[in-house]
């Protein structure tokens, strides 16, 4: 079995991450990206990390009872609030784009992208913007059902990752069923708490 040895370029310079979606997954992913890019750079790397988070969607009282959000927050956008707060508590720059990732959106300048979504629509969109002539190095897919979840570290085939027996493959390629958006439901967040607490999406 062949070792996967990280792209070397990105021991040499800033790593560009994008996370899409900041809600209950995503906030918990994001939370823990500062001591990455602490430990990178007590160990010697350059630059550490630059994230960028995307989320059009603002903070519900549903969001409060699972989510690191308060009610002073509501209505506000949930990227711009956890960027904010990670970048006066660690002396950051990150950033916040309050949109939520479409096709017209462009990842050619991005390294990795974590996707937090809770969609098969939206994992689809990755994926498209992800391959053929992106950037991107690594895409990661994260999330959860009722009864199951995954975390794949997969190597989108495009411009820097071309076709090879060692590529680690997508979610999307060893998942496809997880990009058909037709098995989504009505694609509407849960509409109180309890439901929230109860039922989660791929």
């Amino acid at each position: 079995m062949e070792t996967h040895r990280l792209h070397g370029e990105l021991l040499r310079r800033e790593v560009r991450v994008l996370v899409v979606g900041c809600g209950g997954t995503g906030s918990a992913i994001l939370g823990g990206l500062p001591y990455l890019h602490q430990a990178m750079r007590a160990q010697g790397h350059p630059c550490g990390l630059r994230v960028t988070v995307m989320d059009g969607d603002n903070i519900s009282p549903a969001n409060c009872v699972r989510q690191p959000f308060g009610r002073a927050e509501l209505g506000l956008n949930k990227g711009i609030v956890l960027v904010n707060r990670l970048n006066i508590f660690w002396g950051l720059n990150w950033e916040a784009v309050p949109e939520s990732l479409t096709d017209n959106y462009q990842l050619r300048q991005k390294d990795i992208v974590i996707g937090c979504v809770d969609t098969r629509a939206a994992r689809a969109i990755i994926e498209r913007q992800t391959s053929h002539d992106s950037g991107v190095h690594y895409a990661i897919d994260i999330g959860n059902s009722e009864s199951s979840g995954q975390f794949i570290l997969g190597e989108p085939l495009n411009a820097v990752n071309r076709r090879s027996r060692t590529r680690l493959r997508t979610a999307a390629e060893l998942f496809p069923e997880i990009i058909d958006a037709t098995l989504d439901n009505d694609g509407q967040p849960s509409c109180s708490a309890m439901e929230a607490l109860e039922v989660q999406l791929y």
